[in-house]
């Protein structure tokens, strides 16, 4: 299976995704620096969509929900409605790989434990959707720890057609691709446990097809003794224009 046939990588639909609580998207939406009519995108925003609901209900941000399965929009819909936010959240399907909108019409793009191209793909299709100073939150696998097995660098570089990046080294990536770096985090040892905890009686409604990558890795994870040598990653860029000056430094020194 090539990288490009393996993305989106595959979470059953209604399962809890790394990044997606309530206290992850207020901390994105301080790091964005969002406030009252900020123009946001969240890609994948799954059944319920709480990032797009507490980006319109404590942001005042005008969001666009964005998934491509009809289901999950429908419950979004719903849950939109019942919280009247009908004219601050626009529920959308769209081809998450190819997201088509206006040349900056955002504010801030948000993809909370989602992965859904390449990462040179993602950077290179949402960047140019940002306004300028726009904020870019993507998800992303990383190896973290002092040592990481040869078996869990071999595994994710099939899955992602690319070696697996320390969580510096996706900033790095960001910079490269016209963005400021402002911060990254990873799940942790217990984080990453509970995750995959929660997933596993969620694969007995997949198919083989669907899951063999996600079994595989958790499969490794376990190997470990819960250890976590790969991980899943957040992190925070904003746009930045050619020629632009790089940031004051805080170093008094």
């Amino acid at each position: 299976m090539s990288p490009a046939e393996s993305f989106p990588l595959y979470f059953p639909g209604d399962a809890r995704r790394p990044f997606s609580s309530e206290v992850a998207t207020r901390r994105f939406a301080k790091v964005a620096q969002l406030e009252e009519g900020g123009r946001v995108l969240e890609l994948g925003c799954g059944p319920s969509g709480p990032a797009s609901v507490v980006l319109a209900q404590e942001f005042g941000c005008s969001v666009v929900a964005a998934d491509a399965d009809e289901t999950m929009l429908i419950h979004m819909r719903d849950r939109v409605r019942s919280l009247g936010l009908d004219g601050r959240v626009d529920v959308r399907r769209v081809d998450l790989r190819k997201p088509v909108f206006r040349e900056g019409e955002f504010d801030a793009i948000l993809c909370q434990g989602r992965m859904f191209m390449a990462l040179p793909d993602a950077f290179g299709t949402l960047r140019p959707l940002l306004a300028h100073q726009g904020r870019l939150g993507i998800t992303y696998p990383v190896r973290v720890g002092r040592v990481t097995p040869r078996a869990v660098l071999e595994f994710w570089e099939r899955r992602l057609g690319a070696p697996l990046l320390l969580p510096r080294e996706l900033l790095q990536h960001l910079a490269l691709a016209g963005f400021e770096p402002e911060s990254v985090e990873s799940l942790q040892d217990a984080e990453l446990d509970a995750f995959y905890r929660e997933l596993e009686p969620l694969l007995a409604k997949a198919s083989a097809e669907q899951s063999v990558w996600l079994r595989e890795e958790m499969a490794l994870h376990r190997e470990n003794n819960g250890k976590a040598t790969s991980s899943y990653a957040f992190a925070v860029g904003r746009r930045r224009e050619p020629g632009e000056k790089p940031p004051a430094t805080r170093d008094r020194g």
